[in-house]
């Protein structure tokens, strides 16, 4: 029995009835989709096995958004691309790679994220990065482009693309970079095989020790990204880090950046 429901994505994300093909929709789907559903590292399991390939996208949905768990972009990106095409979008997967990830793996396909094409233009979308990123999609050009505070700016380097951020008083930094080469789900079996190999040479992975934390959320101007003992919080450009040393504090954040309550609370 199929689980994913288009009609339940959308009332779940707060966009309930929001059918359209058009740029001001997707420009809602995406926001709305990064508050209501967070990045969380901790839903991706191995315990019986790397499964980025071959996800099962229903036990994923049930999981990622009905209970409202997020998830990684391997879950997110990949669900919010299916409701997309589902919608009528046309899309293509893109992958990407942070320099921290890209030295560790030695893999273009660290990050999953997408492509919307629409009435002419290029869109990035990306509902699984734990940020601080983009909170509604980027147009593909060299213009340099503002959302809340912080200005984006995509920037050629011959063989891939740098996407750059700078917050209000902050120099322009690379989120990721990518190639605009649509990729298949079997792109990521090399990232499989990399994570099967570092789940073997590491006993200590577990997704709750504080050492290993990774969630973010977005709030109406802004976001929260938590890394490790790492609090970032971004609101209208303006970036405020601490560390977190208190393990009950510690425990807090992560709880409440995790649940619905969030963005009642911002």
């Amino acid at each position: 029995m199929n689980v994913f429901d288009v009609d339940r994505y959308l009332e779940r994300i707060g966009c309930a009835g929001e059918t359209g093909v058009d740029i001001a929709t997707l420009r809602r789907l995406h926001k709305k989709h990064l508050m209501t559903l967070p990045y969380n590292g901790a839903t991706q399991d191995f315990s019986d096995g790397v499964r980025l390939v071959d996800l099962d996208e229903d036990a994923t949905f049930e999981t990622s958004v009905v209970q409202g768990r997020g998830g990684t972009c391997f879950q997110l990106n990949r669900l919010f691309a299916r409701l997309l095409i589902e919608l009528g979008y046309d899309v293509a997967v893109l992958a990407a790679s942070t320099a921290e990830g890209r030295e560790a793996s030695g893999l273009d396909v660290e990050h999953m994220f997408g492509r919307v094409a629409l009435d002419g233009e290029d869109w990035l979308v990306d509902v699984g990065y734990p940020g601080p990123s983009y909170l509604e999609p980027l147009l593909v050009g060299e213009a340099v482009q503002s959302q809340y505070g912080s200005q984006y700016r995509l920037v050629d380097r011959g063989s891939r693309i740098a996407l750059q951020r700078r917050g209000r008083i902050t120099r322009w930094t690379v989120v990721y970079t990518f190639t605009l080469r649509p990729r298949q789900w079997s792109d990521w079996r090399q990232m499989e095989e990399f994570l099967v190999r570092e789940i073997a040479a590491d006993t200590d992975t577990g997704p709750q020790d504080g050492r290993n934390i990774l969630c973010g959320r977005t709030f109406d101007n802004g976001q929260v990204v938590l890394k490790g003992r790492r609090h970032l919080t971004v609101r209208d450009g303006r970036e405020e880090i601490r560390t977190v040393t208190d393990d009950a504090e510690h425990e807090r954040l992560v709880s409440h950046l995790l649940s619905d309550a969030f963005s009642a609370t911002r």
